[in-house]
């Protein structure tokens, strides 16, 4: 989304061949960006700029990626542009009324083609003005959104937030020339982007290993399940994005990091797990912003750590492509652990038996990987009921899996 709106040429290596980027990008070339294609093989991604963005014809199909609906409606307030947002059944029940009513406040025209504040939505950009937001919750895609719109529409953005959120865009703002200050002030993150005097400077990114996606392999090591442990190489490690690795080590599992550079302002490295003896925690809250997405990871984990384990503050799981609570709670059960489900978190018990079932993913990626990797330990019988649906992250997760497996079978 930001390379178009370079001054040159933007060169990304890379790029998942997921659903979630094939979505972003069909909706760029939407947009006019007709070099936004990810490449079927590792051959970069090249993205020449500045392109003047032009409404679509039609809507744009986000496909299952929220990321995608999200930032699309900032950026495309910013422009006199209009477009209609629509995406599959799982991403017409998620929020977007929390990115669609700032963007409004701002001055962007957001009309609900269907349910109360989510997709389809059509947007209409145009004249705003300067953006000041506190939100309610820590939210990289509300703060990242809010900084997009700010782009387009050449005025300044104020986002104050309660807690430190991912800071992926203002690290790839700062990589292409933008200034975006944060600082931490008695009501929380304030984040403060001023317009650049002319367009960004272009890109030159190989992209890291998605931390979330890592995870799985991490978890695999510290169970077990990959013989004497892995070491995973190019991994991005921003602390933003690695509380993970804090709930790890209170687990008492054996991960360590090196960082051995920077890649558009995010520090990457490798990561070595080894199996290890774990025990029950209780998750802070204010961690939650940090590892939201390996949250099911974490659940699954604990299903195999002496003692109990309690999540809090992740109200948040109930409306991603799943109600990830509800899935996590259920597909335990059903394998026998004892869990306990509240409104915003699980107590998860853990047990050295083993767990035999069907999981049932609702279609959901990261509830059909975390449980894979129980069903890929020796002792467990976990069968998932749609593998398909990883296609939307990882693609390439279950022949990795079984890559894994034959490697730990030989040493």
């Amino acid at each position: 989304m930001l390379a178009p709106l370079a001054g040159g040429t933007s060169r990304i290596a890379g790029l998942a061949n997921s659903a979630d980027v094939r979505s972003t990008a069909a909706a760029m070339r939407a947009l006019g960006v007709t070099d936004a294609r990810v490449p079927e093989t590792d051959v970069p991604l090249e993205l020449v700029g500045p392109v003047e963005l032009r409404a679509p014809q039609g809507s744009i199909d986000c496909g299952n990626s929220g990321t995608t609906a999200r930032l699309l409606l900032g950026l495309i307030s910013g422009l006199p542009i209009g477009a209609a947002l629509d995406g599959d059944a799982s991403l017409r029940r998620r929020p977007m009324a929390r990115v669609a009513d700032p963007l409004r406040a701002a001055g962007a025209i957001v009309r609900e083609l269907g349910r109360a504040g989510c997709l389809p939505l059509e947007i209409r950009g145009g004249q705003l003005g300067p953006i000041m937001h506190e939100s309610p919750v820590a939210s990289a895609q509300i703060k990242s959104a809010l900084l997009l719109a700010g782009l387009g529409a050449d005025v300044p953005v104020t986002v104050i937030e309660p807690g430190p959120s991912r800071d992926h865009t203002e690290r790839m703002l700062g990589a292409m020339g933008v200034g975006v200050v944060t600082r931490e002030e008695a009501s929380g993150f304030r984040v403060v982007h001023e317009p650049p005097a002319g367009p960004l400077d272009p890109l030159r990114l190989t992209i890291p290993g998605d931390f979330s996606s890592a995870c799985f392999w991490i978890v695999l090591a510290v169970l077990g399940g990959a013989g004497s442990g892995l070491r995973l190489h190019g991994v991005g490690l921003n602390p933003r994005r690695t509380g993970f690795l804090r709930a790890l080590s209170a687990m008492g599992a054996s991960v360590e990091t090196t960082v051995s550079g920077l890649a558009a302002g995010e520090p990457v490295g490798d990561i070595e797990a080894r199996p290890s003896s774990l025990r029950g925690f209780e998750l802070p809250p204010e961690w939650v912003p940090t590892l939201i997405d390996e949250i099911p990871m974490l659940a699954c984990l604990a299903a195999c750590a002496a003692g109990t384990t309690v999540i809090r503050g992740a109200a948040e799981l109930r409306v991603k492509e799943s109600d990830r609570l509800a899935a996590l709670h259920n597909n335990l059960t059903a394998l026998g652990v004892v869990s306990r489900e509240a409104r915003d978190g699980l107590e998860i018990e853990g047990t050295a038996t083993r767990l035999a079932g069907r999981v049932f993913s609702e279609g959901d990626h990261r509830i059909a990987m975390s449980f894979a990797v129980l069903g890929a330990l020796g002792r467990n019988d976990v069968r998932v009921d749609d593998p398909g649906c990883v296609r939307v992250s990882y693609p390439g997760f279950w022949a990795e899996l079984s890559r894994i497996a034959e490697l730990a079978e030989g040493s």
